[in-house]
């Protein structure tokens, strides 16, 4: 019987590089610096994050949502491509909190992985820094774990968590929503984050009969561009027009996201073709063969965010949108449900 050897096992040995780790958070620090904002008290390197809720809200109610990226992750590493899926966790969760009217505050990641790759994951927290910029967000926390055996190698999860803050009176519910009001569309980016088990599966169909480009870009730039960031021009929105309702647009489609800021009894009926469908969902509606329901069901299919806001406020609403940068389209009104769907489409 052969006895246990004496030589020392390190960390390192065992398949975690506290070493690696060091130099991903002083690669992070820069960036998550150029994403503070008036409440941050103490940023990254302690063991918990401070924020001071701003003293201009009178009734703050913190709204928070969490998410992750999904399936496109395996395009990420297939495509070693990184540096905009941080950019789509954020959205996913800041959108989210900014349906119920919130501004989002501040955001915290966790990024696992088998052996930590610094300049992948830099390249993704930089991704997901960038979000946080560019929606009035602070990046004061996150956690990054190596596991080994949990990850193969080159692989990574994703997941991130945001807080938001709105005036008590202020809270968009939906339940003055009417007959008559409009259904504005806001363009999406693309697929975002939601589909991807179905996009991945298009891809392995067309095999190597792969479009050049897509909506002018290359093609996996079309398919990896990430989610669309609409907290500041809504955000502005909000402060000028009296919106009644908002829907991130994610998994479900246009069908099952819009009924959920819906009052019971209304339902939204969408003009067909009163937005364009773009060469990449096209694409995709073709080589996969579904109808358009089922585009609709899956897929964002080319709206990223619902406004609904009474009739004679709509133009006006538009209009401000657009001039921050929105594309803004027309796409239905709020109708009686009767006994048909909650979301209609012809």
């Amino acid at each position: 019987m052969t006895s246990p050897s004496s030589t020392p096992l390190s960390y390192k040995d065992a398949g975690v590089d506290i070493d690696a780790g060091d130099a991903l958070v002083d690669r992070i620090k820069p960036l998550a610096k150029k994403t503070m904002r008036e409440g941050v008290l103490a940023g990254i390197g302690g063991f918990g994050a401070l924020f001071e809720v701003p003293k201009r809200y009178q009734e703050p109610v913190l709204v928070s949502g969490t998410d992750g990226v999904g399936t496109k992750l395996k395009l990420a590493f297939e495509w070693n491509m990184h540096d905009t899926v941080g950019i789509d966790l954020v959205a996913m969760s800041v959108n989210d909190v900014l349906v119920q009217g919130a501004e989002p505050l501040f955001f915290l990641d966790y990024f696992a992985c088998g052996k930590l790759d610094v300049d992948t994951a830099a390249a993704v927290v930089g991704g997901i820094a960038r979000g946080c910029e560019l929606s009035g967000c602070a990046l004061i926390g996150g956690e990054t774990a190596e596991m080994p055996g949990m990850y193969p190698a080159g692989e990574y999860d994703l997941a991130g968590f945001a807080v938001g803050a709105v005036e008590k009176s202020k809270i968009l519910t939906g339940q003055n929503v009417k007959t008559g009001d409009v259904v504005l569309g806001l363009a999406s980016h693309g697929v975002h984050s939601n589909g991807f088990s179905l996009v991945r599966k298009v891809i392995e169909r067309a095999g190597a009969d792969l479009p050049a480009t897509l909506d002018g870009k290359p093609f996996r730039e079309a398919v990896m561009a990430p989610t669309r960031l609409y907290v500041k021009p809504v955000l502005a929105a909000l402060a000028k027009h009296p919106i009644k309702a908002l829907a991130h647009i994610t998994g479900g489609g246009l069908l099952e996201n819009i009924p959920r800021v819906l009052p019971e009894g209304m339902a939204a009926h969408l003009k067909a073709g009163s937005w364009p469908q773009t060469e990449l969902f096209a694409w995709l509606q073709k080589v996969a063969a579904i109808d358009d329901v089922e585009m609709n069901r899956t897929f964002n299919n080319g709206i990223g965010m619902v406004v609904v806001i009474a009739a004679d406020q709509a133009a006006a609403c538009a209009a401000t949108l657009r001039e921050l940068g929105e594309t803004v389209y027309e796409i239905g009104a709020i109708a009686p449900r009767g006994d048909g769907a909650a979301v209609q489409v012809g």
